[in-house]
């Protein structure tokens, strides 16, 4: 009986020590502290299905910790913006985004190396609804 108490107690102490080891990856910029900073400048985009390239400008929101400003979003226009929230590597439009300029938009990127952003959304123009994917490549 002593040792099966000895064996469960090794076992616990053996599971605690494996799980201590198990840590979360950062999803933030250890210089900044910010898991925007890799998504925040400006951006050339190739859009495959329109062959437009075009630039966008990735800017933070201030009022929130996840949160940026994509401006002239699927080229349309200055002044027009998406907003997205970043969570790790994925950048994500609100859910039916409206745009000012009457679009509505649905979709999400996933950066790799801090440079490219593939990006697979949907546009929906009022008249015509676009599958859309698109490369940003940082300026």
């Amino acid at each position: 009986m002593k040792s099966k108490f000895l064996l469960l107690q090794g076992i616990m102490v053996l599971s605690l020590l494996f799980l201590a080891g198990c840590a979360k990856d950062s999803t933030t910029d250890p210089a900044t502290g910010d898991a925007r900073s890799k998504f925040i400048g400006n951006w050339l985009v190739n859009e495959h299905w329109t062959k437009l390239t075009y630039e966008v400008t990735i800017t933070a929101d201030n009022a929130s910790t996840d949160g940026v400003y994509i401006s002239n979003f699927s080229d349309a226009g200055n002044g027009v913006s998406a907003f997205a929230y970043i969570s790790g590597s994925t950048i994500s439009l609100s859910q039916d985004e409206h745009l000012s300029n009457g679009w509505i938009v649905n979709g999400n990127g996933i950066i790799s190396g801090g440079s490219t952003i593939n990006w697979s959304y949907t546009r929906n123009d009022g008249a015509n609804l676009l599958y859309v994917t698109a490369v940003y490549s940082k300026n």
